[in-house]
């Protein structure tokens, strides 16, 4: 597995990937527990979302960063993360493993890589957020191996 730093031309491959892992989420367990109204107002163009939030992750003069794994050529998965000097404090903001290569340590080496990234920067602490659905299930599993505690938060949704 090779990790590497973004290129400019990763990024249709990666809003690719993003829009293929988190539309389940979105479609099969979002959408169904909130209803529709709640849905498009909260996450209605979530792929268009995508399409520009990927775009905007690797800035690095904004301490923004992205780095990819690739496995014979092919796509793996990638992570993105920030970093706040002043606070010492790193960010995870998007993990992502093309299906065929969950379960097998690609998760883990993206958050070690950007652990480490974050490291050289001077963070001293990282946030990794993700959701306490059944979806959510895996990203939970491999947070808590790479040493991550979970502090619980709930958002509460309803149709006006």
């Amino acid at each position: 597995m090779l990790v590497r730093s973004f290129l400019p031309h990763d990024l249709t491959r990666l809003v690719d990937l993003t829009i293929d892992t988190f539309g389940p989420f979105y479609e099969h367990s979002f959408r169904p527990a909130v209803g529709d109204v709640v849905f498009a107002n909260q996450h209605g163009d979530w792929r268009g979302d995508y399409r520009t939030q990927v775009a905007q992750l690797h800035e690095p003069e904004q301490h923004k960063y992205v780095a990819l794994a690739e496995v014979d050529g092919a796509l793996a998965g990638y992570v993105a993360w920030s970093v706040d000097p002043a606070r010492r404090n790193g960010s995870v903001s998007h993990l992502a493993v093309a299906a065929g290569h969950r379960r097998h340590g690609t998760g883990t080496v993206l958050c070690e890589h950007a652990f480490a990234d974050m490291r050289s920067r001077g963070a001293e602490v990282v946030e990794i957020g993700t959701g306490a659905d059944a979806f959510h299930a895996p990203a939970r599993a491999l947070y808590k191996r790479l040493g991550c505690t979970p502090f619980p938060v709930t958002f509460y949704y309803r149709q006006l």
